[in-house]
């Protein structure tokens, strides 16, 4: 197993995301072989687990607790979230810090989170009443917290006012990338952005929920391997220096091998497979050609950032639904896509030709079939609430 440092902590560049554990057909976590699973990357050298408060329904904290008792506590690093994101009535991050310890059946966590900090969950980050962040500063001094950070999906200009108003206070970053990302999700800026200011990454996402596990068969037929696409998607992070560990959601047996074992040793990607999965990537991105001149926002009567919203446009187009849902949730009614009048004026404004107004319709379309983030946040809860009852 390759190890990354983090401070004085050797962390495997390999860590298993509690998200997405294998089910039974009731969807309760199959507890069986999520506990083989941890056997086998336990002893493969996989030392981070992370889990957090709203995977699977509350359980995947209850789970990974009862399995991790049977080691030595000081053989692994667990990592967990407050869910600032979710909506909620209110917010008591020292009710749910002492469940989730009990949850989890431990005394401390070694990496904690403020999970999602993005455009519209700041505001309940920062709002004193709540007393989020001053809480877990405190319970970090009290050593129930060895390392605190924060995840985001948050938009780069977003990133940045919150590096520059909270970074000090953080100690790593939690970011969204793999090879698709590294330009649809703008996550070289990120990365750059987050290396810069002085915080390592631990990476989420690295093969997009599973569309980098799959590549079309000329593409496999190039790279000329017996590996799985997964694996190519692994190893690409192998020369980021600044990542000191990958989260990899895994749901099965197979998975858990197949990953390790891309981690097993430093072999980075060659020029010409790097070559291979970048045109790759390029060829999954359906994009509107949109080169944010912003010719068009000179003469857009309703004064909307039409490059940003074709930018999300084309997130959505390439399956980053989930993070352009969240980041529009922020934005007033009169700067949504729905805000277009249809006049034409940008088109007429446009290098590119594109016919803004159509794919502006066709985005508030799509938007208007998805549930918004708070229905998404009471379809959980009441998720929850079933599995605990069962």
């Amino acid at each position: 197993m390759i190890y990354r440092k983090f401070k004085d902590l050797d962390i495997s560049m390999l860590s298993f995301g509690l998200m997405r554990l294998p089910i039974n057909e009731d969807k309760s976590i199959n507890e069986e072989l999520t506990a083989e699973m941890v056997d086998y990357a336990i002893r493969h050298g996989v030392n981070y687990f992370d889990t957090a408060w709203p995977y699977h329904g509350g359980m995947s904290e209850k789970v990974i607790g009862r399995i991790l008792k049977n080691y030595p506590r000081e053989s692994f690093y667990l990592a967990n979230k407050y869910p600032g994101h979710m909506i909620a009535e209110k917010y008591d991050p020292a009710e749910t810090f002492e469940k989730q310890l009990e949850k989890c059946q431990v005394d401390y966590f070694d990496f904690y989170l403020l999970h999602n900090v993005y455009e519209n969950s700041i505001g309940v980050y920062e709002d004193l009443q709540w007393g989020i962040m001053d809480y877990f500063l405190e319970q970090k001094r009290n050593g129930r917290i060895r390392h605190l950070g924060f995840s985001s999906h948050a938009d780069v200009p977003f990133l940045k006012e919150f590096l520059a108003k909270y970074g000090h206070q953080m100690e790593f970053c939690q970011l969204q990338l793999n090879y698709l990302d590294w330009t649809v999700e703008k996550g070289r800026e990120k990365y750059d952005l987050v290396t810069n200011f002085g915080l390592p990454v631990i990476v989420m996402e690295p093969v997009r929920g599973g569309k980098l596990a799959a590549l079309p068969e000329d593409v496999m037929a190039e790279l000329g391997a017996d590996r799985s696409a997964a694996s190519y998607a692994l190893r690409w992070f192998q020369p980021l220096d600044n990542v000191f560990t990958v989260l990899s959601g895994m749901s099965d047996m197979e998975q858990m091998i197949d990953n390790v074992a891309a981690f097993d040793r430093e072999e980075p990607l060659s020029e010409a497979e790097e070559k291979i999965i970048m045109t790759a990537a390029e060829g999954m991105k359906n994009e509107v050609p949109c080169t944010a001149c912003r010719y068009c926002t000179e003469s857009c009567p309703m004064e909307l950032d039409i490059p940003d919203l074709l930018f999300k446009y084309n997130q959505l187009r390439t399956g980053g639904g989930f993070t352009v849902k969240m980041q529009l949730d922020s934005y007033p009614e009169d700067k949504l896509p729905s805000a277009c009048i249809g006049c034409g004026a940008c088109t007429e404004m446009c290098p590119q030709k594109i016919a803004i107004p159509d794919e502006l319709a066709a985005f508030a379309e799509e938007l208007a079939k998805m549930p918004s983030w708070a229905e998404i946040c009471r379809q959980r809860e009441e998720a929850a609430k079933k599995l605990e009852e069962k």
